[in-house]
Parts: structure tokens; sequence; C-alpha cells
């Protein structure tokens, strides 16, 4: 009775995650959404409409290796080497325009100049200008809100 209950529990739960899987985006070059947006190229504004695009880069400080996890134009979470950048073209869309594309960069721990292990200094940074900078060993993410 109880393999019974696992099997169709774990039935269950297949067909739950199957069927809340995303939309493949189209493969062509004049896809609109996620697909343009991937290439660093904003949509067309239409319906929703879409602001300027701008020029965003997240930047961990420091020396080593650590963890980052990030919502620029994707979210990801990544082990990685520092210094660290990641640059790519955003624009607010839709209701976006009038509340802000949420950016946020959070770092994991690395070693400070004095040997101990602390959160990573991060920063933002919007068509050339620096919008956010973290305090060394704060602990703080940086997040800023596009528009």
């Amino acid at each position: 009775m109880r393999k019974i209950h696992i099997g169709a529990s774990l039935a269950m739960a297949a067909v739950l995650l199957t069927g809340c899987g995303a939309e493949e985006p189209a493969k062509d070059s004049k896809a609109k959404g996620p697909a343009a947006e991937a290439t660093g190229k904003p949509e067309e504004s239409g319906g929703n409409g879409e602001g300027a695009p701008h020029e965003v880069t997240i930047e961990v400080k420091g020396t080593g290796a650590s963890t980052v996890m990030y919502t620029l134009d994707d979210s990801d979470f990544e082990q990685i080497t520092l210094p660290w950048k990641k640059t790519a073209t955003i624009a607010a869309r839709g209701a976006e325009r009038e509340v802000g594309r949420l950016v946020i960069l959070t770092p994991g721990h690395v070693t400070l100049p004095d040997g101990k292990l602390g959160a990573g200094q991060c920063s933002i940074t919007v068509d050339g200008k620096k919008v956010v900078e973290s305090e060394e060993g704060s602990g703080k993410p940086c997040s800023y809100k596009l528009k």
C-alpha cells in the first residue's frame, strides 16, 4: 500500500512539473519577447510598450572564487572567479516602465583584505554611471530599479 502512495505521488509530481514548463521561444531572427531580449535587442514597442534600452553592468570585486546570484536580462546563480562582471542591454517593459525593472546582484563570500571571509563588494552601473555600490563587507546585496 505504501509503495502505491509513493508511486502515485511521484507520478503526480511529474505531471505537475511537466505541465508548468514555459513555451519555447521562436527560433527565427524576428522573434519578439524573451528570445529577442536574450540577443540584447529590445522588442519593438507594441501594446504593452517598452522603455528605452540601457546598458547595465553588474560587478563583484575581490580575488579568488565565489558565488553570485543575479537578476539582469536573465536570472542565474553561478560559481565565479573574481573580479567578475556581466553586461546586458535591457529595457523596462509594460508596467515595469512605471514601477521599475529590478536588477539585483547578491555576491557570495570572498576573502577580504584582512584575510577574513565576508560578503563580496558589488556594484551596478547603468549607461556608464555607477548607480549602486555596496560597502566592503556590508553583506548587503546591490539592487536598482531601472525605469
